[in-house]
């Protein structure tokens, strides 16, 4: 190969690996866009500590970044581009934050707070609706 002909087939691979990066990044970008885990998920809480009771199930709605209720309780909270989420929610007097990952369409973390008197603390996991 002459020296214009190594310069032509350098200047193809490096266009090819643009095109394919070009290709690629958009879709990678989104996944870690705000708005990403916009829509209404349903997160069930588990008791691991405390005499709190496992099984209950709350909406939260998140648009972009922020997460607030979708029925029942004062819910505020954030979601990062990468799926971290830190919440906090009460009702009457009842309170907890809880702190976790969302990815896709799932997401789990762990929670803590005093339930109707009752220091408890545990685990959630959440499904996007």
């Amino acid at each position: 190969m002459t020296f214009s002909a190594r310069t032509i087939a350098f200047s193809r691979s490096i266009l090819t690996a643009a095109a394919i990066a070009a290709a690629i990044a958009p879709v990678a970008a989104d996944a870690r866009m705000p708005g990403s885990y916009d829509g209404v998920w349903n997160v069930v809480f588990s008791t691991t500590r405390g005499t709190c009771s496992s099984g209950t199930s709350i909406p939260f709605t998140v648009t972009g970044t922020r997460v607030s209720s979708a029925g029942g309780g004062r819910v505020a909270g954030t979601v990062t581009r990468a799926g971290g989420v830190a919440v906090t929610a009460s009702v009457g007097a009842s309170r907890a934050s809880g702190r976790g990952r969302l990815v896709g369409n799932s997401g789990s973390g762990s929670w803590a707070g005093i339930i109707s008197g009752d220091r408890c603390s545990g685990t959630w996991q959440a499904t996007r609706s």
